[in-house]
């Protein structure tokens, strides 16, 4: 897929990338970039973890039956 890419198409692309968000941007995207990525990852790994253990919610009582909540009233 990349293996048609050359030094100079890599550097034809950091130029275009240059001149679209300025020298002085490249920091704070770089930094937004990679706090995405941590964030996305945390998400990734604590879905994981969850997807191992069973939700107890998600379980239903071995007769078939259900319960419902007690509902509150309030009057106006």
């Amino acid at each position: 897929m990349l293996g048609g890419l050359t030094g100079w198409h890599l550097l034809i692309i950091l130029a275009v990338i240059l001149l679209l968000f300025g020298a002085p941007k490249l920091p704070a995207l770089a930094k937004s970039i990679g706090q995405s990525m941590r964030i996305f990852k945390g998400e990734v790994n604590e879905m994981k973890k969850d997807g191992d253990k069973p939700d107890a919610s998600s379980t239903t009582p071995a007769d078939g039956s259900t319960t419902a909540s007690p509902e509150t009233h309030t009057k106006p």
